[in-house]
């Protein structure tokens, strides 16, 4: 087992593995920029090292940097954590040309995955339905673009190949949009993701955003860990998770829990990853796999009791997974918010100073954040500051949890998304469940009236 791992990541993630690594007797070396000098990481950290200033590009996004770190600090092991250099596969092959090991997947996994047309037709050859779209990147010629457009059928979304985060995605509706759509994406991957590349896919109407998570070893042995329903979001940003997805079949569920660990065991995939799809009558189709650990990571581990991130840590250091499928059981109901410092109607970010912070407890409740009274949120970095999650026995029980959690949670100084959880946890339509991936922005346009 590792004695030393480097933790090349910031916020509450950085605290998750910080915590995991504790647990195992293992050190944590922390990175930090300028920004993050007072984190409560930072300040529990066996050892500490600046990496540059608060920008991301000079800091958490530079290789040399936390290669160089790992390095003075004899650290044996990176772990990326979600975010920045996570899913960059050019940076988990310098971290092992450079003799560390990388707390992931294999550079090679990461390509193919990364990159959406690739990931695509890997799923195919592996059994995994996809959403019907064009075997591979786009041509140039706008009579095949047409030609491909209409075989698919409209609506089509354009994707680009290496995008995500929800960014990279037009959706045409007519012919007459369709090689203006084309080539906008195209300029605008090109800028964003150094990839001019695009595909097209058949635009779903009004499916749900459900996720799998699996676990997968050096030694061909790879699990999935039930399902995750991602679909209340806005802008292709999840706002609220839970596990299981309700209202879909268990035996739907097993059906495509086993080919996304058939997939695993077929691209040679080790580490943590997550099968994204979107789900609409009563069909899977696949879109995209994270080769990270996800946020809404915490939801499995309540209805599974299995530490995800303890699992990720193991495998890169070239153990056996240490259960089989059928040992690992469904327990209850969890459901994660996001809590993001931002005007929760309006989301415009809302850095500053953390003047209160007082977080909810009681049976089944967990909170993950790295924030503290008197804490300043830096405005160089994503929004979000933590995430509180609840389990019960039923969806009810946890529902139930989640309000009376809210109604204790208080933080001032800054603005937060709290308040909008608080309405979403009494809106008739999620307590019912199985909204699909356009609901929370109709909810808020109808709000907004």
């Amino acid at each position: 087992m590792f004695k030393k791992i480097l933790v090349a990541n910031r916020g509450e993630i950085a605290l998750r593995i910080q915590r995991a690594c504790r647990e195992m007797g293992i050190k944590a070396v922390m990175v930090y920029s300028e920004a993050d000098r007072d984190a409560k990481y930072v300040k529990l950290a066996d050892e500490a090292v600046c990496i540059g200033p608060a920008p991301s590009a000079q800091s958490y996004l530079s290789m040399p940097a936390i290669i160089s770190a790992a390095e003075v600090t004899d650290a044996e092991a990176i772990h990326p954590g979600y975010g920045f250099l996570s899913e960059n596969a050019d940076f988990a092959e310098r971290v092992e040309k450079s003799g560390f090991v990388f707390i992931g997947p294999s550079p090679e996994s990461i390509r193919i995955m990364g990159d959406k047309v690739s990931a695509k037709q890997a799923m195919i050859r592996a059994g995994v339905p996809c959403v019907p779209g064009s075997d591979g990147a786009l041509p140039d010629d706008p009579a095949t673009i047409k030609r491909i457009a209409k075989t698919i059928g409209y609506p089509v979304i354009i994707k680009a190949a290496g995008g995500g985060g929800g960014r990279g995605m037009r959706v045409v509706h007519t012919e007459a949009a369709l090689i203006h759509a084309v080539q906008t994406t195209k300029a605008e991957a090109a800028a964003a993701f150094g990839n001019p590349e695009v595909y097209m896919e058949k635009f779903l109407q009004n499916p749900r955003h459900i996720e799998i998570q699996v676990l997968a070893d050096q030694h061909r042995n790879a699990v999935y860990l039930f399902e995750r329903d991602c679909s209340m979001q806005r802008r292709h940003q999840k706002v609220i998770e839970e596990a299981p997805a309700p209202g879909i079949a268990r035996r739907l569920i097993e059906k495509i829990g086993e080919r996304c660990a058939a997939a695993c065991k077929k691209i040679g995939y080790r580490g943590a990853g997550t099968f994204e799809f979107l789900y609409e009558n009563g069909e899977f189709y696949f879109i995209e796999m994270n080769t990270r650990v996800q946020v809404e990571h915490p939801v499995t581990e309540m209805i599974t009791g299995i530490d995800i991130v303890r699992q990720q840590i193991l495998i890169a250091a070239g153990e056996k997974l240490p259960f089989t499928q059928r040992q690992i059981q469904l327990r209850g109901h969890a459901i994660e918010c996001r809590i993001n410092a931002e005007d929760p109607y309006k989301f415009t970010p809302s850095p500053g100073r953390v003047t209160t912070w007082h977080m909810p407890g009681g049976p089944g409740v967990r909170v993950d954040s790295h924030v503290y009274a008197n804490y300043t949120v830096p405005p160089n970095y994503d929004s979000m500051i933590g995430k509180l999650i609840v389990h019960g026995d039923t969806r009810e029980q946890a529902l139930a949890r989640m309000r009376t959690a809210l109604a204790e949670t208080a933080i001032e100084g800054i603005k937060t998304n709290v308040p909008l959880h608080r309405e979403l946890m009494v809106d008739a339509n999620f307590e019912a469940g199985g909204t699909n991936i356009h609901y929370l922005e109709s909810w808020l346009e109808q709000r907004d009236r």
